[in-house]
């Protein structure tokens, strides 16, 4: 799954098996506080915790076990995290806290800024020929993040995220 949407999210072309182009969910809010913020994104976060461990229990049952996708979604009915988590141990021995964060907390997209060593020629007028010469400058870019954003280690390491002058 991974190789597909990857396909699909860098290639200009229609990835091979996917009927139609993923989709995504984009908003733009302003929110009252930065702690209103902070939460909001944590209670994303967790969404995306709760709502990858069902698939992967799911998924599991239905291609490890043989169930059907309707079985798989009755098995997993009222089950809590703890019952999901004994599943994929006790049946798949996958420990799900050993899983990759980029399935357990999502990916967080930040601008960071970067400084980038480039090697330029540089000609004075009076010179035939230029010199090369190391030039280091700072761009921001994006940088995905595959990390946990509860709680206050997150936001005390990149406090630029809620300044109000970045």
């Amino acid at each position: 799954m991974d190789r597909v949407m990857s396909t699909a999210l860098c290639s200009s072309e229609k990835a091979i098996g996917l009927k139609e182009e993923p989709g995504f969910d984009g908003r733009v809010v302003v929110y009252p506080s930065n702690q209103t913020l902070k939460d909001y994104l944590s209670w994303r976060q967790a969404d995306c915790h709760i709502n990858n461990l069902y698939n992967t229990v799911f998924w599991a049952l239905v291609q490890q076990s043989g169930l059907t996708p309707l079985q798989a979604q009755e098995r997993l009915q009222g089950t809590l995290a703890a019952d999901k988590n004994e599943i994929l141990f006790s049946e798949f021995n996958i420990n799900y806290n050993n899983e990759p964060l980029m399935y357990r907390k999502g990916t967080v997209l930040i601008w960071q800024k970067v400084e980038e060593i480039t090697t330029k020629e540089v000609k004075l007028p009076a010179e035939m020929e230029g010199k090369k010469m190391a030039v280091t400058r700072t761009r921001t870019v994006v940088v995905p993040l595959h990390c946990n954003i509860i709680g206050d280690a997150f936001w005390k390491e990149h406090p630029e995220i809620l300044d109000e002058d970045s």
